[in-house]
């Protein structure tokens, strides 16, 4: 384990439908949204727990219950949680104030952007190991695919509104106002929206599949 006192917090919905990526039902349905998102989800577990880069915690909602969650635990020997807060930020503090109380750095990400890799994690923990106070990880529709934090304050989550276009530019005027000192990866893309898939079905789909 490279990073053994770090954590990777990954949050996840059940893949339940009605639940699960319900903005991919015009193009899929809600069940093929939800069992679209069970093959992300199982996809980010499986890369991420096989490079062994750090500790990892799939924080769940509604609860840990689902057997998709619980394969998890069994096959992957991931930390079951279950998300606790009214919003996404609420939801997001107190993962994150939970892990680093036995960690010196976390990292949350979701469970469905398919081109974040172990490099990305790797980096984002040397960062905070080297120093700095965050990083973020850029999303090209305004928010971030990945926040990593070696320090905790709530002001970073608090009266945000979560899924519009100026997350991201506000988590940065947080991070300012804080004083603290962050770096940036890569902008990427996660599949939200119906246009997503077709994206992931051109540029993902078709990659995974070459020998």
């Amino acid at each position: 384990m490279q990073f053994p006192d770090s954590r990777l917090l990954i949050f996840a919905k059940a893949p339940i439908a009605g639940l699960a990526k319900t903005r991919l039902a015009p193009a899929l349905g809600h069940e093929g949204a939800a069992d679209f998102y069970a093959g992300l989800l199982h996809e980010t577990v499986s890369k991420f727990s096989a490079c062994e880069i750090a500790p990892i915690a799939c924080w769940c909602a509604p609860n840990t219950d689902h057997p998709l969650f619980n394969s998890f635990r069994r096959e992957h020997g991931i930390t079951l949680e279950v998300q606790k807060g009214r919003d996404l930020g609420e939801r997001m503090a107190t993962a994150a104030a939970t892990a680093l109380e036995k960690s010196t750095s976390v990292v949350l990400i979701g469970g469905d952007c398919p081109l974040l890799t172990p490099g990305h994690l790797e980096q984002a923990l040397l960062w905070l190991e080297g120093g700095a106070d965050a990083v973020l990880g850029p999303a090209e529709d305004g928010g971030y695919v990945l926040l990593g934090l070696s320090r905790f304050d709530e002001h970073l989550f608090q009266d945000i509104s979560w899924g519009e276009s100026e997350v991201l530019e506000t988590t940065r005027s947080r991070l300012s106002d804080l004083g603290w000192s962050w770096q940036e990866l890569d902008t990427l893309w996660d599949v939200d929206r119906p246009e997503d898939l077709v994206r992931y079905r051109n540029e993902v789909a078709i990659e995974s599949n070459r020998p």
